[in-house]
Protein backbone atom coordinates (compact mmCIF):
# COMPACT_ATOMS: atom_id res chain seq x y z
CA UNK A 1 0.00 0.00 0.00
CA UNK A 2 1.57 3.06 -1.03
CA UNK A 3 1.08 6.45 1.38
CA UNK A 4 -1.82 7.87 -0.62
CA UNK A 5 -3.77 4.65 -0.07
CA UNK A 6 -2.62 4.50 3.40
CA UNK A 7 -3.95 8.33 3.92
CA UNK A 8 -7.11 7.50 2.29
CA UNK A 9 -7.54 4.15 4.89
CA UNK A 10 -6.61 6.03 8.11
CA UNK A 11 -9.02 9.00 7.24
CA UNK A 12 -11.58 7.25 6.02
CA UNK A 13 -14.73 7.80 8.94
CA UNK A 14 -14.89 5.56 11.04
CA UNK A 15 -18.29 4.25 12.26
CA UNK A 16 -17.74 1.20 14.29
CA UNK A 17 -16.68 2.39 17.23
CA UNK A 18 -18.23 1.01 20.51
CA UNK A 19 -17.81 3.34 23.21
CA UNK A 20 -16.77 6.35 21.42
CA UNK A 21 -18.37 8.70 18.77
CA UNK A 22 -16.60 10.12 15.73
CA UNK A 23 -18.21 13.25 13.88
CA UNK A 24 -16.51 15.56 11.36
CA UNK A 25 -17.77 18.47 9.91
CA UNK A 26 -16.76 22.34 9.25
CA UNK A 27 -12.91 21.45 9.61
CA UNK A 28 -13.94 20.05 12.78
CA UNK A 29 -13.87 16.36 14.37
CA UNK A 30 -15.61 15.64 17.33
CA UNK A 31 -14.40 12.92 19.73
CA UNK A 32 -16.82 11.84 22.22
CA UNK A 33 -16.45 9.31 25.03
CA UNK A 34 -19.53 7.45 24.75
CA UNK A 35 -20.03 5.74 27.97
CA UNK A 36 -22.34 8.12 30.12
CA UNK A 37 -23.91 4.80 32.08
CA UNK A 38 -20.19 4.71 34.20
CA UNK A 39 -19.59 8.32 34.21
CA UNK A 40 -17.67 7.97 31.07
CA UNK A 41 -15.45 6.16 32.06
CA UNK A 42 -12.50 4.38 29.83
CA UNK A 43 -12.13 0.85 29.74
CA UNK A 44 -9.23 -1.02 27.61
CA UNK A 45 -11.30 -0.81 24.45
CA UNK A 46 -12.42 2.74 25.06
CA UNK A 47 -8.25 3.73 25.49
CA UNK A 48 -7.72 1.60 22.21
CA UNK A 49 -10.90 3.75 19.92
CA UNK A 50 -9.91 7.13 21.63
CA UNK A 51 -5.89 6.16 20.27
CA UNK A 52 -6.98 5.94 16.57
CA UNK A 53 -9.99 8.54 16.78
CA UNK A 54 -6.95 11.19 17.37
CA UNK A 55 -4.98 9.35 14.72
CA UNK A 56 -7.54 9.62 12.44
CA UNK A 57 -8.20 13.46 12.57
CA UNK A 58 -4.61 14.12 12.80
CA UNK A 59 -3.75 12.55 9.69
CA UNK A 60 -7.02 14.00 7.93
CA UNK A 61 -6.23 17.40 6.24
CA UNK A 62 -10.15 18.17 6.61
CA UNK A 63 -9.66 18.28 9.79
CA UNK A 64 -8.44 21.74 11.23
CA UNK A 65 -9.98 21.69 15.02
CA UNK A 66 -10.53 18.08 17.38
CA UNK A 67 -12.79 19.16 20.16
CA UNK A 68 -12.76 16.30 22.73
CA UNK A 69 -15.87 16.07 25.01
CA UNK A 70 -17.70 13.33 27.04
CA UNK A 71 -21.51 12.12 26.70
CA UNK A 72 -24.38 13.67 28.28
CA UNK A 73 -24.41 16.47 30.86
CA UNK A 74 -22.86 14.65 34.35
CA UNK A 75 -19.43 13.65 33.31
CA UNK A 76 -16.48 14.42 30.99
CA UNK A 77 -14.32 11.66 32.17
CA UNK A 78 -14.46 10.11 35.22
CA UNK A 79 -10.97 8.30 34.19
CA UNK A 80 -9.98 4.21 34.34
CA UNK A 81 -13.41 1.96 34.93
CA UNK A 82 -12.39 1.37 38.30
CA UNK A 83 -14.65 -1.62 38.32
CA UNK A 84 -12.41 -3.33 35.78
CA UNK A 85 -9.34 -2.18 37.60
CA UNK A 86 -10.80 -3.69 40.62
CA UNK A 87 -11.71 -7.02 38.85
CA UNK A 88 -8.62 -6.97 36.80
CA UNK A 89 -5.66 -5.30 37.34
CA UNK A 90 -5.71 -6.14 41.48
CA UNK A 91 -5.94 -9.54 40.57
CA UNK A 92 -3.52 -9.36 37.92
CA UNK A 93 -0.96 -6.62 38.37
CA UNK A 94 1.44 -7.50 35.46
CA UNK A 95 -1.35 -7.14 33.26
CA UNK A 96 -1.59 -2.95 34.27
CA UNK A 97 1.88 -2.61 32.79
CA UNK A 98 -0.16 -3.73 29.24
CA UNK A 99 -2.87 -1.59 29.97
CA UNK A 100 -0.63 1.47 31.04
CA UNK A 101 0.68 0.98 27.61
CA UNK A 102 -2.72 1.43 25.85
CA UNK A 103 -3.44 4.55 28.24
CA UNK A 104 0.40 6.37 27.35
CA UNK A 105 -0.69 5.89 23.46
CA UNK A 106 -4.21 7.44 23.76
CA UNK A 107 -2.82 10.75 25.95
CA UNK A 108 -0.15 10.51 23.57
CA UNK A 109 -2.27 10.20 20.76
CA UNK A 110 -3.14 14.09 22.04
CA UNK A 111 -0.07 15.77 22.96
CA UNK A 112 1.03 14.54 19.00
CA UNK A 113 -2.41 15.11 17.29
CA UNK A 114 -0.61 18.15 15.18
CA UNK A 115 -4.28 19.67 15.49
CA UNK A 116 -5.26 22.24 18.47
CA UNK A 117 -7.59 19.89 20.85
CA UNK A 118 -10.30 21.67 22.56
CA UNK A 119 -11.63 19.93 25.70
CA UNK A 120 -15.56 20.63 25.86
CA UNK A 121 -15.45 19.63 29.87
CA UNK A 122 -19.20 19.03 29.82
CA UNK A 123 -19.31 17.56 33.72
CA UNK A 124 -17.11 16.29 35.98
CA UNK A 125 -13.13 15.97 35.00
CA UNK A 126 -11.77 14.11 37.79
CA UNK A 127 -8.49 11.55 38.37
CA UNK A 128 -7.62 10.23 34.51
CA UNK A 129 -10.64 12.63 33.25
CA UNK A 130 -8.76 15.81 34.71
CA UNK A 131 -5.27 13.76 33.45
CA UNK A 132 -6.77 13.56 29.60
CA UNK A 133 -8.44 17.63 29.93
CA UNK A 134 -4.64 18.75 30.99
CA UNK A 135 -3.50 16.73 27.74
CA UNK A 136 -5.93 19.16 25.24
CA UNK A 137 -4.64 22.17 24.21
CA UNK A 138 -7.44 24.55 25.20
CA UNK A 139 -10.53 23.95 27.70
CA UNK A 140 -13.89 25.29 28.15
CA UNK A 141 -15.36 24.08 30.87
CA UNK A 142 -19.59 23.95 32.17
CA UNK A 143 -20.33 25.82 34.98
CA UNK A 144 -21.91 23.30 36.81
CA UNK A 145 -18.92 21.09 35.61
CA UNK A 146 -15.57 21.00 38.09
CA UNK A 147 -12.34 19.17 37.55
CA UNK A 148 -9.90 17.21 40.20
CA UNK A 149 -7.93 14.56 41.24
CA UNK A 150 -8.67 11.13 43.39
CA UNK A 151 -5.64 8.66 43.57
CA UNK A 152 -4.70 8.98 46.60
CA UNK A 153 -8.15 8.35 47.99
CA UNK A 154 -8.26 5.23 45.71
CA UNK A 155 -5.00 3.67 46.04
CA UNK A 156 -3.42 4.97 43.03
CA UNK A 157 -0.89 7.63 42.05
CA UNK A 158 -2.33 10.35 39.56
CA UNK A 159 1.06 9.84 37.47
CA UNK A 160 -0.77 9.74 34.14
CA UNK A 161 -0.20 13.39 33.66
CA UNK A 162 -1.37 15.14 36.88
CA UNK A 163 2.14 15.37 38.99
CA UNK A 164 3.64 15.82 36.06
CA UNK A 165 1.50 18.71 34.43
CA UNK A 166 -0.24 20.18 37.79
CA UNK A 167 2.80 22.13 38.52
CA UNK A 168 3.48 23.64 35.17
CA UNK A 169 -0.56 24.76 34.88
CA UNK A 170 -1.03 25.95 39.13
CA UNK A 171 2.41 26.05 40.48
CA UNK A 172 3.43 23.69 43.28
CA UNK A 173 1.27 24.45 46.08
CA UNK A 174 -1.98 24.13 44.22
CA UNK A 175 -0.79 20.87 42.54
CA UNK A 176 -0.16 19.47 45.92
CA UNK A 177 -3.33 20.16 46.99
CA UNK A 178 -5.40 18.85 44.43
CA UNK A 179 -3.31 15.84 44.10
CA UNK A 180 -2.85 14.85 47.85
CA UNK A 181 -6.11 16.28 49.42
CA UNK A 182 -8.63 14.66 46.42
CA UNK A 183 -10.81 18.09 46.67
CA UNK A 184 -12.99 19.00 43.76
CA UNK A 185 -12.13 23.02 42.13
CA UNK A 186 -15.54 23.85 40.53
CA UNK A 187 -15.50 26.18 37.29
CA UNK A 188 -14.58 29.30 38.04
CA UNK A 189 -11.86 28.15 40.41
CA UNK A 190 -10.83 26.17 37.55
CA UNK A 191 -10.64 29.54 35.69
CA UNK A 192 -8.60 31.76 38.42
CA UNK A 193 -6.01 28.94 38.62
CA UNK A 194 -5.79 28.51 34.48
CA UNK A 195 -7.02 25.23 34.55
CA UNK A 196 -9.38 26.19 31.61
CA UNK A 197 -9.64 29.00 29.53
CA UNK A 198 -13.37 29.83 29.69
CA UNK A 199 -16.71 29.04 31.47
CA UNK A 200 -19.83 29.03 30.30
CA UNK A 201 -23.21 29.08 31.81
CA UNK A 202 -25.05 25.72 32.32
CA UNK A 203 -27.70 26.54 35.25
CA UNK A 204 -30.81 27.02 34.07
CA UNK A 205 -33.91 28.55 36.01
CA UNK A 206 -37.44 28.46 34.27
CA UNK A 207 -35.88 28.82 31.27
CA UNK A 208 -32.77 31.45 31.77
CA UNK A 209 -29.28 30.95 32.69
CA UNK A 210 -28.20 31.57 35.69
CA UNK A 211 -24.93 32.90 36.22
CA UNK A 212 -22.08 31.89 39.59
CA UNK A 213 -24.85 29.17 40.29
CA UNK A 214 -24.59 28.14 43.82
CA UNK A 215 -23.76 24.37 45.14
CA UNK A 216 -27.35 23.86 45.68
CA UNK A 217 -28.75 25.34 42.40
CA UNK A 218 -26.13 23.28 40.29
CA UNK A 219 -27.64 20.26 42.44
CA UNK A 220 -30.72 21.27 42.15
CA UNK A 221 -30.55 21.43 38.30
CA UNK A 222 -28.78 17.96 37.56
CA UNK A 223 -31.87 16.57 39.67
CA UNK A 224 -34.30 18.82 38.13
CA UNK A 225 -35.87 20.07 40.62
CA UNK A 226 -37.59 23.35 41.27
CA UNK A 227 -37.76 24.39 37.95
CA UNK A 228 -33.51 24.19 37.41
CA UNK A 229 -32.09 22.53 34.43
CA UNK A 230 -28.96 21.95 33.06
CA UNK A 231 -28.27 23.11 29.55
CA UNK A 232 -25.28 23.06 27.80
CA UNK A 233 -26.00 25.79 24.48
CA UNK A 234 -24.07 28.23 25.78
CA UNK A 235 -21.01 25.40 26.02
CA UNK A 236 -21.47 24.55 22.34
CA UNK A 237 -21.53 27.91 21.23
CA UNK A 238 -18.29 29.18 23.19
CA UNK A 239 -16.31 25.76 21.78
CA UNK A 240 -17.82 26.76 18.57
CA UNK A 241 -16.29 29.93 18.88
CA UNK A 242 -12.90 29.00 19.32
CA UNK A 243 -13.60 26.53 16.60
CA UNK A 244 -14.08 29.37 14.05
CA UNK A 245 -11.05 31.20 15.26
CA UNK A 246 -8.62 28.35 14.71
CA UNK A 247 -9.81 27.15 11.54
CA UNK A 248 -8.74 30.93 10.54
CA UNK A 249 -4.83 30.32 11.61
CA UNK A 250 -2.27 28.65 9.11
CA UNK A 251 -2.21 25.00 10.01
CA UNK A 252 1.50 24.60 9.97
CA UNK A 253 2.48 27.48 12.26
CA UNK A 254 -0.73 26.25 14.40
CA UNK A 255 1.23 22.24 14.39
CA UNK A 256 4.57 23.87 15.48
CA UNK A 257 3.30 26.24 17.87
CA UNK A 258 1.30 23.61 19.55
CA UNK A 259 4.93 21.36 19.42
CA UNK A 260 6.86 24.11 21.12
CA UNK A 261 4.20 25.19 23.52
CA UNK A 262 4.31 21.29 24.65
CA UNK A 263 8.22 21.35 25.90
CA UNK A 264 7.65 21.42 29.26
CA UNK A 265 4.34 19.04 29.00
CA UNK A 266 6.39 16.58 27.05
CA UNK A 267 9.42 17.05 29.32
CA UNK A 268 7.94 16.32 32.42
CA UNK A 269 6.03 13.37 30.74
CA UNK A 270 8.86 11.56 29.04
CA UNK A 271 10.99 11.69 32.24
CA UNK A 272 8.57 10.20 34.09
CA UNK A 273 5.91 7.92 32.30
CA UNK A 274 8.52 4.88 31.89
CA UNK A 275 8.85 4.05 35.42
CA UNK A 276 5.44 4.93 36.62
CA UNK A 277 4.02 2.58 34.48
CA UNK A 278 6.27 -0.14 35.95
CA UNK A 279 5.45 1.46 39.59
CA UNK A 280 2.22 1.15 39.14
CA UNK A 281 1.55 -2.07 38.04
CA UNK A 282 3.69 -3.39 40.51
CA UNK A 283 1.61 -1.54 43.56
CA UNK A 284 -1.63 -3.02 42.29
CA UNK A 285 0.12 -6.39 43.98
CA UNK A 286 -0.64 -4.60 47.19
CA UNK A 287 -3.11 -3.75 49.70
CA UNK A 288 -3.82 -0.16 48.93
CA UNK A 289 -5.48 -0.56 45.55
CA UNK A 290 -7.44 -3.52 46.51
CA UNK A 291 -8.41 -1.88 49.73
CA UNK A 292 -9.51 1.45 47.80
CA UNK A 293 -10.96 0.20 44.67
CA UNK A 294 -13.40 -2.75 46.43
CA UNK A 295 -14.46 -0.01 49.13
CA UNK A 296 -15.32 1.91 46.05
CA UNK A 297 -16.90 -0.85 43.84
CA UNK A 298 -18.17 -1.66 47.23
CA UNK A 299 -19.45 2.34 48.19
CA UNK A 300 -17.98 1.82 51.34
CA UNK A 301 -15.41 4.01 52.89
CA UNK A 302 -11.78 2.63 52.76
CA UNK A 303 -10.00 1.55 55.80
CA UNK A 304 -7.38 4.19 55.58
CA UNK A 305 -7.00 4.44 59.16
CA UNK A 306 -6.82 0.79 59.51
CA UNK A 307 -3.77 0.26 56.97
CA UNK A 308 -1.82 2.96 59.23
CA UNK A 309 -3.07 1.36 62.14
CA UNK A 310 -1.30 -2.07 60.99
CA UNK A 311 1.88 -0.43 59.92
CA UNK A 312 2.12 1.34 63.12
CA UNK A 313 1.70 -2.03 65.08
CA UNK A 314 4.61 -3.52 63.40
CA UNK A 315 2.02 -5.86 60.72
CA UNK A 316 2.19 -5.69 56.82
CA UNK A 317 -0.16 -3.30 55.53
CA UNK A 318 1.13 -4.42 52.37
CA UNK A 319 -0.03 -7.98 52.69
CA UNK A 320 -4.03 -8.49 53.90
CA UNK A 321 -2.64 -11.78 55.42
CA UNK A 322 1.04 -10.89 55.99
CA UNK A 323 4.25 -11.50 54.20
CA UNK A 324 4.32 -14.97 52.38
CA UNK A 325 6.41 -16.43 55.05
CA UNK A 326 4.73 -19.09 56.81
CA UNK A 327 6.09 -23.04 55.61
CA UNK A 328 3.60 -25.58 56.31
CA UNK A 329 5.53 -28.63 58.49
CA UNK A 330 2.64 -31.48 57.28
CA UNK A 331 2.74 -30.97 53.70
CA UNK A 332 5.62 -28.54 52.86
CA UNK A 333 3.82 -26.23 50.65
CA UNK A 334 5.75 -22.60 51.09
CA UNK A 335 5.21 -18.89 51.23
CA UNK A 336 2.12 -19.23 53.07
CA UNK A 337 0.56 -15.41 54.72
CA UNK A 338 1.91 -15.35 57.67
CA UNK A 339 -1.18 -14.82 59.77
CA UNK A 340 -2.56 -17.82 58.53
CA UNK A 341 -3.23 -19.96 61.87
CA UNK A 342 -3.62 -23.23 59.07
CA UNK A 343 -2.00 -24.48 56.04
CA UNK A 344 -4.37 -23.30 53.08
CA UNK A 345 -3.89 -26.59 51.66
CA UNK A 346 -3.70 -29.18 53.73
CA UNK A 347 -5.50 -27.70 56.88
CA UNK A 348 -3.06 -28.29 59.46
CA UNK A 349 -2.63 -25.65 62.35
CA UNK A 350 0.45 -23.88 62.92
CA UNK A 351 2.45 -23.53 65.95
CA UNK A 352 2.61 -19.87 66.05
CA UNK A 353 5.76 -19.29 64.59
CA UNK A 354 6.00 -18.02 61.10
CA UNK A 355 8.28 -21.27 60.07
CA UNK A 356 4.62 -23.25 60.34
Amino acid sequence: MNLEDYMITMTAERTNFAEICYEKSDWVARITINRPQAYNAYRLNTLAELAAAFRQASFDDEVAVIVYTGAGDRAFCTGGDVKEYESQYTRSPHNYWKYMGLFNAYIESILNSGKPVIARVNGMAVGGGNESHLACDLSVIAEHAYVGQVGTGVGSVAAGGATQWLPIFVGDRRARWMLMLNRKVPAYQALEWGLVNEVAPSVKKDGGFVVHATPEQIGKAQKGQDGYSIDLSKLDEAVDALCRELIDKFPECTRYTKANANFWKDFAWHQTVGHTRDWLSIHFASWEPLEGMSAFVEKRAPGYRMLRERAAAGKSSEFPWGPYARECHSCGTKYLPDEFEFCGKCGARFNGTSSG
